[in-house]
This record gives C-alpha cells, structure tokens and sequence, in this order.
C-alpha cells in the first residue's frame, strides 16, 4: 500500500478493523521506517519492537472475533519519554534516569491499551522535558530540514508523528511544548485545559504548569486520541471530574456561528511577515466559513512570560529535590540554571507571582464572554533554526517572541489546538492557535476541523 506511513490514523484504523490490512503489517512496516529513517531522525529513544507486534497480533485476533475497542484499535502510536512504561525505560530525557524502568504504566498508557493502541516506543525529549537536550542525548532532526528546529521539549513527538514513524504521540506542555513541535513539524497537536488529562505516571517539570496531549496529523486523529485518554482518574487528584463530551461526533458542526477574537497589535503586528501573511490568510479562510472575527484585546502576556519562567523554576526545583544539587554534575547547563532560579525566588516574589497568574487567569477567562475561541500565532518567528535559538537565553526579543503566545495559557490552564495554515519561502511550515475556554475543547476542535476540510496544510509531508 504506497505510502501506507502518511495515511492519517482514522485512516488506517479503518483499514485495519475493516480487516482490509493487519495491524501487524502496518506495525512491521513503521518498525522498518523507523530502523530504516531515524538512525539521521534520531525520533526514537527506545523502540518497544517485541512488545509492539504483539499488541498488534491481539489486536487483529480481537478485530477477527469481532471484539472492537474504537477507533484506535490496532494503530501504532508513540510515546514521549516522561510517560511511565513498566515493559520499557522512561528516562525523562535525563542521563541519570536512562535505565529507569517504572513498576506501573502511566493511567494515559492504561488508556492506549484499553483502547487497544499499539505502543511503539518512547520518543527523545529534552531535559526533563525544559528547553535544551541534555549534551550527551542526540537531539531529533526536523525532517523538513536538519537546520530547522524541531521545537522543544516534545521534539521527538513532533519528528516521528510528522516523519510517518507513528500515527500519532503524546507529548506534555508546560511553556509551549505541545505547540512548538507541533507548528515547527506542521502537526495538529492539542493542549488540554490543565487536568483536563490525567498526569498520574508522568514525570514533573512544572505540576501545576504540565498540560498532557496528543499530537497527529489532523484535528480529526488528534481528538480521537484526546477521547481515549481524557476523564477523571483517581490516582490523579487534580485530575477533572467534567464530563468528556464525544470529540468525534461534535467536531463537524461547522462555525457559522462561532465568533473568533483576535488582538490584531498582538497578533499580527509583532509576528513576522510570512507568519502574518500566514495568518490573514487563516483569518480569511475562517471567515468564509461564516465565523464572525471580533477585535479584542489580550493581558501582558511578555510579562506572563517573564512570570512563566520563575513560577516553573520553583515547581521544578521541587521535582528535583532528591536529585540536585547532589547530582548536579549529572545535569545540563539549561535545566541547572532554571533549577538554581527555582532555589533563589523568595516565598514572597513568588506568592506575587501566584497573584498574578490568578489574574491572568480571569483575564484571559473573561474574554471568553465576547468570543467562542482566540485565534493566535505559534510562535512570532517563522522556519526558526537551530543556530538562532541557541540565542534564546540572552536574546530577550527572541524570547518574548517565543514564549509571548504560549506560555499565557500554560499558567492560565486554557486548552489550545495547534494546526498549520502555511509554509515559509524555504518551505518550513507554519502553524497558528485556536484557544478555548476551560473545558471547551469541543468548540477548538470543531473550528480546526472546520479549517482542514478547506486546506491541505496538513496534508502535506516531508519528502522521506
């Protein structure tokens, strides 16, 4: 079946509970992309081979005695390596855990089994799931170009899932960590209103910042894989109780009604020209499908990003009590200075910043009394590369314009889907967000289905 890899993961669910193919084939098959590709993609940090064939052997001998689970059921998909797996390593992308096996699965992989996805492997990330790949990890290549980056800390999510060596993979955000891959590889990846998702059995960067979510090649494959691991978990307390609504079935309603805010200072004139060119494009398109487009106007969020940064310190500084600075010699120059800014912020600076976030929040919240959804950029910066986020730490305009569109939502807990609306002139892809409010995951979903029904953005793939 030619180009069976970049088929989409509803797509090839069918063909496999349709018995038109076998989950082992289709699993054998990534099983040679992936031995065949990322030895340059370098997507992989273990490949949970045995494991995966037969999980996929069950799956076809279930689907043959008529025993369906949905419409997972069979399809291999990948795992971002701060997710526990009991039959396989979870290094959290750090050195000194490389050979840790937890003794349970995360509650998100209990999830994927009962859905009777196939788990290939778990997939490179950085550092503790912060910003740089720890300096004896070989970092991922974009596979739309090795200059490119990938976006971080998902990075190996986004290479494999857009590579066609998974039909989809989970990643988490913190600071933007679902969204960068996810614009930067031309994905549809979903942040989840925080605890939307179920954190039991996943390593901290920041808990009360950490957002679980799936990232494909679709809105459609995205929400699927949202409904497979959404809902309560006991084992979670700050897991929510919401009720999951049918992600699918409501997807389709169209937007004919909806209204999309957008800050045009914010986000258009502090973008560049291609990621604005980008934009008023998406802007145009949404509108012809009869959303109406409001002008607002959105909080600080450069001193959200400015606050993100001290408020993950410090929540990270206590995920890695028992570990630095003891083992500080184990750790990466990144992920030690943001736990040494963790360990300098006083109780009071940070009772402010906890102050501040509540406000953020609010406001963020009561926009969603104007509009249905807020339509945002990625990042400020197009086709970004290796060599210039290397300036990220010292280049304040390069961080701002990073971090400005992401990290608001992080602390404020909003769900945002990421979808690509263009490409650069080098052919980088390019991505916009819509936002949500708590729990309207729905609605999102529904304006990036809409979207994708008239472009093929998400269509296109590298050339491998």
């Amino acid at each position: 079946m030619n180009n069976l890899h970049y088929k989409s993961l509803l797509e090839i669910g069918r063909l496999i509970q349709s018995g038109e193919i076998s989950s082992v084939e289709v699993t054998q098959t990534l099983l040679t992309r992936i031995d065949t590709l990322d030895r340059d993609l370098h997507s992989y940090f273990y490949v949970m081979r045995d494991s995966a064939l037969q999980q996929a052997a069950e799956a076809d001998a279930e689907i043959a005695q008529g025993k369906m689970r949905g419409p997972l059921h069979g399809v291999p998909i990948a795992l971002k390596d701060l997710i526990w797996t009991k039959d396989a390593p979870t290094s959290h992308g750090m050195i000194i855990h490389k050979d840790r096996y937890p003794t349970e699965d995360s509650t998100v992989v209990e999830r994927f089994r009962a859905a009777g996805a196939v788990i290939l492997g778990k997939l490179t990330q950085t550092e503790s799931a912060f910003a740089d790949h720890h300096p004896d990890i070989t970092r991922p290549n974009n596979p739309w170009g090795n200059a490119l980056w990938t976006g971080v800390s998902s990075s190996g999510s986004g290479v494999a899932t857009a590579a066609g060596l998974c039909f989809g993979s989970i990643g988490t955000d913190t600071g933007g960590s679902i969204r960068f891959p996810s614009n930067a590889n031309g994905l549809t990846g979903i942040k989840p209103t925080w605890s939307r998702v179920t954190r039991h059995g996943a390593c901290e960067l920041a808990a009360s910042l950490d957002h679980i979510g799936p990232m494909a090649r679709n809105a459609a494959d995205a929400a699927a894989m949202l409904q497979a691991i959404a809902g309560r978990d006991d084992k979670d307390p700050t897991s929510s109780s919401e009720p999951v609504p049918d992600y699918l079935a409501l997807m389709t309603r169209g937007i004919s009604k909806m209204r999309i805010g957008v800050d045009k200072s914010w986000a258009l004139e502090k973008v560049d020209e291609e990621t604005c060119a980008a934009l008023q494009s998406a802007i145009a398109t949404l509108s012809s499908l009869g959303a109406t487009m409001v002008d607002i106007t959105l909080p600080d969020t450069e001193k959200a990003a400015a606050e993100w940064s001290a408020l993950c310190a410090v929540e990270t500084a206590l995920a890695h009590e028992e570990t630095y600075p003891a083992q500080k010699d184990q750790y990466g120059p990144g992920l030690a200075g943001l736990l040494d800014l963790g360990h300098s912020v006083t109780a009071l600076a940070y009772q402010r910043l906890l102050l501040s976030r509540a406000a953020l929040r609010g406001d963020i919240s009561a926009l969603f009394t104007q509009v249905d959804l807020i339509l945002a950029p990625a990042t400020a910066y197009a086709g970004l590369t290796w060599d210039t986020m290397t300036r990220f730490g010292t280049d304040q305009a390069l961080f701002n314009g990073v971090l400005r569109y992401t990290s608001a939502f992080d602390a404020s807990g909003h769900p945002t889907i990421t979808l690509p609306c263009g490409k650069t002139t080098s052919g980088a892809p390019i991505g916009f967000q819509l936002v949500a409010a708590h729990f309207a995951e729905t609605t999102m979903i529904q304006g990036a289905w809409a979207f994708q029904q008239v472009t093929d953005w998400h269509k296109q793939h590298p050339a491998l």
